[in-house]
């Protein structure tokens, strides 16, 4: 994102109660891209990249359609057009119902495709604006009869077309006073003033492209200088045109890479689709994902999510594992990716750092990198290394036996970090949270430690200590109960400066799947059964939000990140999606034991995962949970969110394979909560 594009939308949304003035807002339109490059779709046709996290390469910054009809433009608008994927597939359609034109778009690998068909129209107008080596400025084109060439130095952004272009013209760069004029801009401009160079200096430019037959195609390839030649991209540019020059050639594309769930009722088939699909979106070659896009790229409303995290990426692992084995997804691939990309990035010490760019695996821009630094643990998020222990511990007989040596080496070193971070009471040391804005001993960390030792425990591998693993997991058991707070029958957020901080967490509510990864080795007594069943049912009800538009879970008591003029707490959709797969936990814990209050637990769950089930208050109209919502529904922060969608996949698995969780029991009233301060 150029900075002039953060200052034009600042120009457009600084009044605005439920826009955050600056960003690339995702929260409508559509993706595409299952290879490593995303492009976003908006209503109105026009692209934008979100690659860079995921390859690199920047690629498009903004741009714009629209027909000439009789020697009229018309720009597409938003207003006036629908928009869908093609079944299973990314395979973005979008018709532009007052220009009577449809248009098709799809990623393949570092290429893009728009086929537009009109009837009547003379041809497509196409403005682009790129930004090769995330440059606003210094760049310049290259021309061709059918094809543009920008460039800056490493990155080479082309767009060409099935047929030679009617017309071409730069866009210059804008002069200072039209940036920081009061007023916003209107794309694509037309002058150029008296440097007659400034046609050529910029990544900007507009095309018209003639129909033929009444259809064009418009490929943008991203290629490096380094990989790829100048002659091998335009030989690749006219292949890509010929290849994918119908509706049906790109929907046969669309459907060889896309992840179905065919076997399923259709309720679950639609959803776990919907979650495949964006997984696939967000995932980079490596196997690792982005948190989501990339849409405050300036860090002025957050600290970015174009990023892997250690803990987000191995919870998505975990739960894609766990529903492959109860749903047949045959997701083994996806499995094998991840736990190679955790031996490749673990540190000598066994943990993981904050964040990575999951292209390369290289470091990425963070705040709790505290064990690669002089100072303390408190500024590292121990349950990050915790969750990958889980998911590696649990994947490791399914892998291949080389990868499962890897694996195992893996484990040894990650069990001495996992130590090295447990203090003498058997609870995590201070350390950042989950939710990364605050420090001290959490609940949350303690049940991510209690599953990764409870799980270790279980390996059979010679060079794991299991008996160890095993007394470390009872030690962490026990000491959950310093964490309890009688005063409100829940486990608190946090243990600060000697004191219990016993707001409501919906973190905590992990400890549900850790309780059950523990039973696995040694029986959850009775006492910890109630309180478990105290905490879950507690948090669920403190957290409730309803309001006229949406129904779910706050992120915490007191939480006011991004809550703009808002009294209270937005609803989460990782909070809800949490609730409902650890009340589904819970359940099935309490069944284990033949407790009856397992059906009234999971009427809570299907209560939550009603909420985010497809066509409900929480979903967006693209099938994309996004990370936030307003009280009036409006949805907010990075869209879409990789890990809520991983949650309800798994929840969904549990759900379809255990009776308990399928059978009508008593339907659990959630009332609404009064406004927090």
């Amino acid at each position: 994102m150029r900075l002039h594009d953060a200052l034009d939308d600042y120009k457009r949304r600084r009044d605005d109660s439920r826009a955050f003035a600056g960003e690339r807002r995702t929260t409508t339109g559509r993706f595409t891209g299952t290879d490593g490059r995303l492009v976003h779709v908006a209503l109105d046709g026009s692209l934008r990249d979100f690659s860079y996290s995921l390859t690199g390469q920047n690629g498009i910054e903004r741009s714009r359609f629209g027909v000439r009809v009789d020697g009229n433009l018309d720009w597409f608008d938003a207003d006036n057009a629908t928009q869908s994927y093609d079944a299973a597939t990314s395979l973005v359609v979008t018709d532009h119902e007052a220009a009577d034109v449809t248009q098709y778009d799809l990623t393949v690998e570092d290429a893009h495709l728009t086929h537009v068909e009109a009837s009547d129209a003379d041809e497509l107008v196409v403005y682009v604006a790129f930004g090769p080596d995330r440059q606003e400025a210094q760049l310049s084109q290259l021309r061709y009869d059918d094809a543009v060439e920008v460039y800056h130095d490493r990155e080479h952004d082309f767009l060409g077309a099935d047929s030679s272009f009617s017309s071409l013209a730069g866009e210059p760069l804008l002069p200072f006073a039209d940036i920081l004029a009061a007023d916003p801009i209107e794309e694509p401009r037309a002058t150029l003033g008296d440097r007659y160079e400034a046609d050529r200096l910029s990544g900007e430019f507009v095309v018209g492209i003639p129909f033929t037959d009444g259809s064009v195609t418009v490929a943008t390839l991203l290629t490096n200088r380094r990989e790829t030649t100048r002659e091998a991209a335009r030989t690749r540019l006219d292949d890509l045109l010929e290849t994918y020059d119908s509706p049906d050639a790109l929907r046969e594309a669309a459907e060889h890479r896309a992840t179905t769930a065919d076997d399923l009722p259709e309720q679950t088939r639609a959803a776990v689709t919907a979650d495949l699909r964006v997984l696939d979106l967000l995932s980079a070659d490596s196997g690792a994902r982005i948190a989501g896009p990339d849409f405050d790229p300036f860090y002025v409303h957050s600290g970015g999510y174009g990023y892997t995290w250690f803990r987000d990426d191995a919870e998505i692992a975990s739960f894609l594992y766990d529903a492959d084995e109860a749903l047949s997804l045959d997701l083994a691939d996806r499995h094998a990716a991840s736990a190679r990309f955790y031996c490749n990035t673990q540190r000598s010490d066994g943990s993981w750092p904050h964040r990575v760019w999951p292209r390369n695996h290289a470091l990425a821009p963070g705040w709790a990198n505290g064990r690669l630094e002089a100072g303390s643990d408190v500024d590292y998020q121990a349950d990050q290394t915790g969750s990958v222990i889980a998911f590696l511990a649990d994947y490791r007989t399914d892998a291949p036996s080389g990868l499962r040596e890897r694996i195992d080496e893996t484990l040894e070193r990650a069990l001495d970090g996992l130590d090295a971070t447990l203090a003498p009471d058997g609870r995590p040391v201070a350390c950042q949270n989950a939710w990364e804005d605050t420090t001290g001993r959490f609940t949350h960390t303690a049940a991510t430690f209690l599953e990764a030792y409870a799980t270790l425990a279980t390996v059979d591998a010679p060079g794991i200590d299991t008996e160890h693993a095993r007394e470390q997991a009872h030690r962490v058991y026990n000491a959950i109960d310093d964490l309890w707070c009688s005063n409100r029958g829940v486990y608190a957020f946090r243990e600060h400066d000697g004191k219990l901080d016993d707001r409501y967490d919906s973190a905590s509510l992990a400890l549900a799947a850790a309780h059950r990864a523990y039973d696995r080795l040694a029986s959850v007594d009775s006492d910890r059964r109630d309180r478990l069943v105290s905490h879950v049912e507690g948090v669920c009800e403190g957290l409730w939000r309803e309001t006229d538009a949406i129904r779910g879970l706050m992120r915490y008591e007191g939480d006011d990140w991004r809550q703009g003029e808002q009294e209270s707490p937005k609803v989460w959709t990782v909070s809800t999606a949490w609730g409902a797969h650890a009340a589904a936990e819970l359940s099935l814990l309490l069944d284990a034991y033949d407790d009856p209050r397992a059906t009234t637990v999971a009427s809570r769950s299907r209560t939550l995962l009603d909420t985010i089930s497809p066509d409900n208050e929480l979903i967006a109209p693209t099938g994309y949970l996004p990370e936030q919502l307003f009280d009036d529904g409006t949805p907010d922060s990075a869209t879409p969110l990789g890990w809520p969608h991983a949650i309800r996949t798994a929840t969904l698995a549990l759900h379809a394979e255990n009776e308990v969780l399928q059978t009508e029991g008593i339907d659990v009233a959630v009332t609404s909560s009064e406004p927090l301060d």
